[in-house]
Parts: structure tokens; sequence; C-alpha cells
């Protein structure tokens, strides 16, 4: 009897267990590790319609006079004010429809109709001087004496206004250049030299998004355009990592597909790491208020040309200067 109980409960425990390995827990694949997409079939027509636009922006500064440059370009008197009551932009502006004051331009920060910035644009540093003073007696004489509070002036002469940008183009070319002499650096001067067209494809293409849309170009926007050409880069050194390494394992392949296989294989990742960046900025271009309202379009338009550009721009350029060496024998 013993025996037999014993065997029953051999035959009962030998039920409960599984039959082989435990399955691994299920994870949702959204993307399939090579959905086998041949994306240099379309290179031409994506390189073609981007470069259109970029000319399309470049005509676009040109019809405008130059780019909406801000305070910190321009030069000029920036004056943030807080009224105690809900004010109406439009009667703020007519306050300042005065004939000492140029252009000015107003904006409702935070949306509550409360707190504004002003900004007059140009002026020499008397001028700049002066334009605070009109502002402030603009405002007193519409909505009298204690009804807003001053909690800003901020005053930038042309002299300094161009010192800027010329500081901020620097920072750009060189930034551009430093990143495609690192990619170079670290795997071959192909990929150094797509990953800088890619860049400088990169800038052009969020200037020009800035000029058609007419977004404000300040400091805060150069600061979004570096942050562009680090993103950037980030994901062109995967891919181009990827290619490496399928060159590695697949010398008898053409570089063409070694570079499709490469960008589909780390498509998935691309996807949802970048996807999630772009997520995030458009909520902070959305939500995000006026006072940023240029920075966080230009990180939202950056972040997707971006992820773009590492696919359709840094690696059909390195296949061509491949297939340029292979010709030069």
């Amino acid at each position: 009897m013993k025996q037999t109980s014993g065997t029953a409960a051999s035959k009962a425990a030998a039920t409960r267990r599984p039959a082989g390995p435990v399955a691994p827990p299920h994870f949702t694949e959204l993307i399939s590790p090579n959905p086998g997409i041949d994306f240099l079939r379309w290179a031409p027509i994506a390189i073609g319609a981007t470069w259109l636009f970029i000319l399309l922006g470049l005509g676009s500064v040109w019809w405008h006079g130059g780019l909406n440059y801000g305070i910190d370009f321009a030069g000029g008197t920036l004056v943030q004010v807080r009224f105690s009551d809900a004010t109406s932009i439009g009667d703020v502006r007519s306050a300042l429809t005065r004939a000492d004051l140029k252009e000015v331009v107003v904006q409702d920060v935070g949306g509550s109709g409360r707190e504004f910035q002003i900004r007059v644009l140009g002026g020499g540093d008397e001028a700049d001087m002066a334009n605070a003073d009109s502002v402030k007696a603009g405002l007193r004489e519409r909505f009298g004496e204690g009804s807003y509070d001053v909690l800003r002036i901020e005053r930038v002469g042309p002299r300094v206004g161009k010192d800027l940008w010329r500081q901020a183009t620097l920072a750009v070319l060189v930034a551009t250049v430093m990143m495609g002499a690192y990619i170079a650096f670290r795997f071959d001067l192909r990929f150094g030299v797509g990953a800088a067209v890619a860049l400088i494809h990169d800038v052009l293409f969020t200037i020009a998004a800035l000029s058609i849309a007419h977004m404000e170009f300040d400091l805060t926007t150069v600061a979004g355009l570096l942050t562009v050409v680090g993103f950037s880069v980030h994901d062109t050194v995967i891919i181009s990592d990827r290619i490496r390494e399928n060159l590695r394992k697949m010398r008898k392949e053409s570089l063409a597909s070694i570079i499709n296989l490469s960008v589909n294989e780390t498509l998935s990742r691309t996807l949802i790491t970048n996807g999630t960046a772009i997520t995030v900025t458009g909520a902070l271009f959305l939500l995000g208020g006026s006072t940023i309202h240029s920075f966080a379009f230009t990180l939202l338009i950056g972040f997707i040309v971006g992820t773009y550009s590492s696919i359709y721009i840094a690696s059909p350029v390195v296949l061509f200067m491949e297939r340029r060496r292979r010709a030069a024998r």
C-alpha cells in the first residue's frame, strides 16, 4: 500500500509539472526584429523631398528679409509686467500704440491674461532706455498707476546682438564639425562624412521650418539646435555601429544590403526611443506656454528630422562614398 500510494503521488506531481523547459514571459513586440524594408530604394525620393523643403525654407528667409530674430539678436528692450487683474492682450497692444515705440511685440505669458512680455525691437543704447520708459508710460496712462508690476527689464544693444549671432553660428558649426570628426575617428571617414552631412541637413531643415512657421529665433532656439545636433548624432552612432558589426560578419554581402539590414535591425529601437522623445517635446510645444514655444518647436522638428536623417541621409552618403571609392580604383 505504501508503494502504491507513493507511485500515485509521483504521477500526480508529474501532471502538475510542465513538460519541457519553462516558457519565458511574453512581451508585446511592436515591430519585428527585421521587417525587411528596402530603405535605400526610396532614398533618392526622400532626399529630394527634404532638400526641396530646405530650399523653400531658405526662400522664406529671403522673402521675410531674414529670420524672425528675437531681442537677443535684433537688439531692443524687453519689459515683463504682471497685472493685478486679467487684461486683454488687445488692450495692452493698444496702450503701446505710440509714436515713440516703433516695433512692439506683446506675448501673453502663461495664457492667464495677467502676465505679459513686451518686446520693443531695434534702437540704440539711448533708445533702449527711452523704450522702457515709454512702455511704462503707455501702460500707466491706459490702466492707471499701481495696476501692474514690472517684473524685469532687459536691454540688448544691436552691437551685442550681432556678437551673439556670430557666436551662436560658430557654436552650431563647431558642434557639427566635432560630431562628424568623432564619428570619423570612431568608425571610418565614410561614416564621419555621412554624419556631418546629416547634421548640416538637420540644422538647415529646422531653420527652414522656423522660417516657414515664422517662429521667433533667439538664444533658446540656438540651444535647441545644439540639442538637435547631439540627438541626431546619437542615433547615427547606433546605426553606424550596427553596420560595422554586420560588415565583419557578412563579408560577401554588398554594402547596400548590409546597410538595409542594419537599419531594419535597429528600426524598433529607433522608433521606440526617439518616439518617446518626440512625444515629450510635442507635449512641451502644446502645453509649455509661449515663453518656450520656439524652443519646443525647434526640438520637435529637430528630433523628427534627426530620426529621419540617420536613415535617409547619413546611410546613403556612406554608400555613395563607397561606390565612388571603388569606381576610382
